[in-house]
């Protein structure tokens, strides 16, 4: 039997940031509070840091009115890549916060349960990284979402990356110019070694600053911007395929790109896209309470 009020807390944690809500489901009270970055794999002990501390401060500023409570909490974080990591960030934070249900994931779970809550659907998260996720019967799996180095097809990182990359090919005359490639060469004094320079110092953000330039030159008939963008829709396509999405089932596209992707995507796939419904946030909450049900 459960005693006292049950306070249910979400935490959406990325590399640029950090956001935490706490809902008392008894009162309809919900606080906020944001901090620093809290990607777990690329940095364990700061991450844990800012995650711990957003917690404290929204435990401490419910508590004098919360009574006797008991906490259920749900992370999604960038950097958990799997059970190892979940279990290690999870029992990090048990240290801090004895008695509390601490539940992790990573943000692509989140995610999927903000833009289409519990029940069943897909959804394509597409901005400066890439992942597709799907949750059926209760069951979640997710692909990508494994960093430029090793993936992120279809992002805006991705595209930055590859137009870079056939502007080197067209400077070594190994592909035809187009009106992209020569504005980007224009842009570098068509000098490779400013090319590289660019390169070698770039994070994907900077890469996917590059998105629109490709995409509107796509869309403006370009030869280079249609054959990467139209990469990147046969990437999606693939990949809901693999997942397993099917006609009938909802869909959702979010990120920075999605709505590019949308007009992009064949009639088949784009007649079952829905609006996102709410945020990761809202997600780590629908899923903390979920996790609650389970508290003795």
């Amino acid at each position: 039997m459960r005693y006292g009020r049950q306070i249910h807390i979400g935490v959406d944690g990325g590399g640029s940031g950090c956001r935490a809500a706490l809902v008392d489901p008894v009162t309809g009270v919900r606080r906020s509070a944001e901090g620093g970055p809290a990607n777990v794999t690329s940095d364990f002990d700061g991450g844990i840091a800012t995650i711990a501390g957003l917690l404290s401060q929204l435990i401490g500023e419910a508590r004098p009115e919360a009574g006797a409570e008991t906490h259920s909490i749900w992370l999604g974080l960038a950097g958990i890549t799997g059970a190892v990591m979940a279990g290690r960030t999870e029992e990090a934070l048990r240290l801090r916060f004895p008695g509390a249900r601490i539940c992790a994931s990573g943000d692509h779970e989140a995610m999927l349960t903000g833009a289409l809550g519990l029940g069943d659907g897909t959804l394509i998260g597409v901005g400066t990284g890439s992942f597709v996720v799907r949750r059926a019967a209760g069951q979640v799996r997710h692909l990508g979402g494994r960093g430029l180095i090793l993936g992120d097809q279809a992002s805006g990182g991705w595209l930055g990356l590859r137009l870079m990359q056939e502007v080197m090919l067209v400077l070594d005359g190994l592909r035809p110019a187009s009106p992209l490639a020569d504005h980007i060469l224009s842009h570098h004094g068509h000098d490779p070694g400013q090319i590289i320079a660019f390169a070698r110092a770039a994070v994907p953000a900077d890469l996917a600053r590059l998105a629109p330039e490709v995409v509107a030159a796509a869309e403006a008939g370009d030869e280079l911007g249609r054959a990467l963008l139209c990469d990147g829709v046969e990437y999606l396509i693939r990949a809901l395929e693999v997942i397993g999405w099917r006609p009938g089932e909802r869909l959702c596209l979010a990120g920075g790109l999605g709505d590019i992707y949308a007009r992009h995507l064949p009639a088949g796939v784009l007649e079952w896209i829905v609006p996102a419904a709410g945020t990761a946030l809202d997600g780590a909450l629908l899923l903390a309470a979920r996790a609650g049900e389970d508290m003795p």
